[in-house]
């Protein structure tokens, strides 16, 4: 037996869960893609040039936000599930 493409477990949906998921995971690429906003050498932190520490800043707040997402996206999934395993 195969299920129908819109059975309630299959059915994809945009939830505002999902949409935050979505913008964690978007935010690391927009703010490195835009070069500009911080392609200079001031402020300086412990005499390591702007340009960088930011790019170092966000490794870790890239991890911060995808695990952000994942537990996001994880416990909607084990609420449309009915709250079965965790």
């Amino acid at each position: 037996m195969t299920q129908s493409a819109a059975s309630p477990d299959r059915r994809q949906v945009v939830t505002p869960t999902r949409v935050v998921a979505g913008v964690c995971l978007i935010a690391p690429f927009v703010a490195l893609l835009w070069v500009s906003s911080y392609a200079r050498i001031e402020p300086k932190l412990i005499g390591i040039p702007f340009f960088y520490w930011y790019q170092m800043a966000w490794v870790l707040v890239s991890t911060v936000l995808t695990m952000i997402a994942y537990q996001l996206v994880q416990r909607e999934q084990r609420a449309r599930k009915g709250g079965a395993a965790q």
